[in-house]
């Protein structure tokens, strides 16, 4: 994490301190326990990963994240990135987090239990471009995995002054999207390329092949 205070991809002391404490090997197949902290993404299984430290920094720091924020994440993965968001909103934020692969949503509850966030962050296996109605409005959202463009479901269940971050482009190369609501605008800025893998469902892609 030095490497990244370095390189100023992270800048934010809080966001900083919530990334040395959440033990990133905890979220990675043991296989690759040792490669956990390198700046790469790393395969978890099922054609998913788990993003490189540099983009989740970015993505936790352009959230702007505060104590008792509602969080929703799209693309729960291994549960790294929902659990630096938890240390974050706590306390008395919630993070919930849709992951449409069961066996990844159920790896990600087994990290998310076995480190200390279960009360803060809840897992929900479905098809994370509809977002989630039930519990919406969402102060912040983000997307782990990249769209054709901003799903409107997750426009729509985004608080008044809230800001929701999602990758928007092909298959090889994205632009990371901030979007921030006021009232019924919706302003959107381009914060850099990135590479995703896809948003599968009904407001993402159809299939993996995109």
């Amino acid at each position: 994490m030095a490497d990244l205070r370095q390189s100023r991809f992270i800048k934010d002391d809080m966001v900083a301190d919530a990334m040395l404490k959440v033990p990133r090997e905890q979220f990675v197949p043991r296989s690759m326990r040792e490669e956990a902290y390198t700046d790469s993404p790393l395969s978890i299984g099922s054609g998913q990963t788990i993003s490189a430290p540099h983009m989740v920094a970015i993505m936790v720091e352009a959230s702007q994240l505060k104590s008792g924020h509602k969080v929703l994440e799209i693309g729960a993965g291994s549960g790294y990135h929902a659990a630096v968001v938890a240390e974050l909103v706590r306390p008395g934020g919630r993070v919930f987090t849709v992951e449409r692969v069961a066996s990844l949503a159920k790896f990600a509850g087994d990290n998310i239990n076995r480190t200390g966030y279960g009360n803060t962050v809840q897992i929900i296996c479905g098809d994370g471009s509809n977002g989630l109605p039930e519990e919406a409005p969402f102060d912040r959202i983000f997307v782990a995995c990249a769209a054709p463009d901003v799903p409107m479901p997750l426009k729509a269940q985004l608080a008044d002054g809230g800001r929701l971050l999602v990758p928007v482009g092909g298959r090889y190369f994205q632009k990371l999207m901030l979007v921030e609501r006021k009232g019924s605008k919706f302003n959107q800025e381009d914060l850099g390329g990135c590479v995703f893998v896809p948003l599968i469902g009904e407001h993402g892609y159809r299939t993996s092949s995109m």
